[in-house]
């Protein structure tokens, strides 16, 4: 298979890299650099960390209302698609658009909701994804890339909609990064932190929404976090 151009050059670019660091042709690190990486962390503990109140979902809702997100709450994840067409209509949008094929087999026809099962193309108005994690100290939402969660559902469309298992809700970015080393071993290609609708202030300090991504980010919390 022929790599794209933006590909080739990576190898090319990463192969120079090993090269001068003298590790040859190897393209993964070897399992004494792995264990030499995970020595290093663990003798590095994180420094000072701002307080965080135990009540982890209190905390994400309130800050990321306060960055013009807005919130919902269901007690089961069979709720969520009800609470995302309610919230659609309530705000005269498109019920139709694309969805993180990980979340296909919610009952979204049933619903009211046209919600394909695929990365986001230029006509669509709604992308609804899931998370990885949720951090409560800042109200930021933590995605990961994959076949199963394409970063583009929560980049190209106007509406953002996105379902936090509050389960996955921890206090702090540190914590965040601990569950990916612990749960996935290798990064993905993408780790995407999003805190509230994508905005701007370059000119004359006015605060524009959708600058850059969704105009809305609307997120539905899933169970009390037990």
């Amino acid at each position: 298979m022929t790599l794209p151009p933006s590909d080739r050059a990576r190898t090319a670019i990463l192969a120079r890299i090993r090269d001068r660091q003298g590790r040859g042709a190897a393209s993964r690190p070897s399992q004494a650099e792995l264990e030499a990486i995970e020595t290093y962390i663990g003798r590095h503990p994180a420094g000072p960390l701002p307080e965080v109140e135990d009540d982890v979902v209190g905390r994400f809702r309130a800050r990321a209302e306060s960055m013009q997100s807005t919130t919902d709450r269901v007690d089961a994840l069979a709720g969520v698609p009800a609470a995302v067409a309610k919230y659609l209509k309530a705000n005269g949008l498109p019920l139709a658009g694309c969805v993180w094929p990980r979340l296909a087999a919610l009952d979204w026809a049933g619903a009211g909701l046209a919600l394909e099962p695929r990365a986001a193309a230029d006509r669509d108005a709604v992308g609804v994804t899931g998370v990885f994690a949720a951090l409560a100290e800042t109200g930021t939402l933590m995605l990961v890339s994959g076949p199963g969660t394409p970063a583009t559902a929560s980049l190209l469309p106007e509406t953002h909609v996105a379902i936090v298992p509050a389960a996955r809700i921890v206090k702090r970015m540190e914590e965040g990064w601990a569950l990916a080393r612990a749960e996935l071993g290798e990064l993905p290609r993408a780790v995407n932190f999003v805190s509230g609708p994508s905005r701007t202030a370059d000119i004359d300090q006015t605060l524009v929404l959708g600058a850059h991504g969704p105009y809305r980010l609307h997120m539905v919390i899933v169970g009390d976090g037990t």
